[in-house]
């Protein structure tokens, strides 16, 4: 019932795949910017085709079945550790940035399945304590980091007991591009954007996401009020979580233009303030608040400690870089310290606090 006769290169019959069929769906209904499955750059290690997924597809699957993947569930948004059962974490973060990109890029006609790749990978590379964490690591480890190259190096290196998942080069360029803190939403310099549309969709919504959600749990947390809100992001963006949501997605899909036969992603000049004051409003009032400061300094003294800890003692870093990993997935032929750093970073937030409990405080003799 899947499969069209269709003559094969040497004249013969044969049966069209599932996945073949799909990509010649994709060459006539996807715009003319939109990268095609059947045209990536391929991997890093060949493979065969599958008969009923394109590599994108292939390439999201490997990253939902993934561990790194998995242990975002625990790995913190903004707050850390929270109580209530309805604050972000780095996972759900990760959901509503897909959901956001998929959007657009359904708008677009552009390709929803590496859309969806590269905004479900995106920080998995992030580190536990949110960019707390990633701060400290940047001071500490020779050579620094960032969350993003260490997204790249979890799915080129580190997962799959070391043989990394293989994904195609567009997801794994759109995991390196993506947005960066305080930097630009819209991008001045070209190389900061991803080679593809799809991997510049993921960026926009990335900042949508965050600027959004983490409002949302800064109000429930009340470390900020409704209306403590800038009344110019009320009334360009909205009122509301879903309005405001709903604003930004609808107009980078009206303000994105082809000029020349490229499609420039964009955002609206009146929006594009709005989002740039909302930003400058989260990092002054809530990320930099004493509520979540304070908690972030707690963070930072945890990891550092257990970064001079493991350096140490190389016989406790295999032993609980095996059981946190289930298997000696850290490659040995990589600088100790970058060892470290990867077992650190892929660390929950419950896992370090838990294994800094073990080594730093004191049992009760039974």
């Amino acid at each position: 019932m899947y499969a069209e006769s269709s003559l094969d290169f040497d004249g013969s019959i044969r049966a069209k795949s599932i996945r073949e069929r799909y990509q010649e769906q994709e060459r006539m209904v996807l715009c003319k910017q939109a990268c095609l499955s059947s045209e990536t750059k391929g991997r890093l290690y060949p493979i065969e085709p599958c008969s009923i997924r394109t590599p994108f597809q292939r390439d999201r699957d490997r990253i939902v079945y993934s561990k790194a993947f998995r242990r975002l569930k625990h790995k913190t948004q903004v707050f850390l550790s929270p109580m209530g059962d309805h604050y972000r974490t780095r996972l759900t973060h990760t959901l509503e940035v897909s959901e956001i990109a998929r959007t657009i890029s359904r708008a677009l006609r552009l390709n929803e399945d590496l859309t969806e790749a590269i905004a479900l990978a995106h920080d998995i590379g992030h580190t536990p304590f949110g960019h707390a964490g990633e701060t400290i690591l940047n001071e500490i480890v020779p050579g620094g980091f960032s969350h993003r190259r260490q997204g790249l190096r979890v799915v080129e290196v580190l997962e799959n007991g070391g043989r990394g998942l293989n994904l195609t080069y567009e997801v794994r360029d759109g995991i390196l591009k993506h947005s960066k803190g305080f930097g630009d939403i819209i991008p001045a310099e070209p190389s900061e954007w991803a080679c593809t549309i799809e991997g510049r969709v993921v960026r926009i919504a990335d900042v949508i996401a965050y600027l959004n959600h983490d409002l949302d749990d800064a109000i429930r947390s009340k470390v900020i009020h409704e209306e403590d809100v800038p009344l110019k992001c009320k009334e360009v963006l909205g009122r509301d979580h879903g309005t405001r949501i709903s604003t930004m997605i609808k107009d980078v899909i009206a303000s994105t233009r082809v000029v020349d036969g490229e499609m420039l992603i964009a955002i609206s000049p009146h929006v594009y303030e709005a989002m740039t004051e909302l930003r400058t409003f989260l990092y002054d009032n809530v990320y930099r608040a004493p509520e979540v400061h304070t908690e972030f300094e707690k963070a930072r003294k945890l990891l550092f400690d257990l970064y001079e800890y493991f350096l140490k003692d190389k016989d406790a870093f295999v032993s609980e870089s095996t059981r946190m990993f289930e298997e000696k997935t850290l490659i040995d032929d990589a600088p100790y310290e970058r060892r470290v750093c990867d077992f650190i970073a892929g660390m929950t937030d419950r896992y370090a606090q838990n294994l800094y409990s073990k080594i730093f405080m004191p049992s009760p003799l039974v």
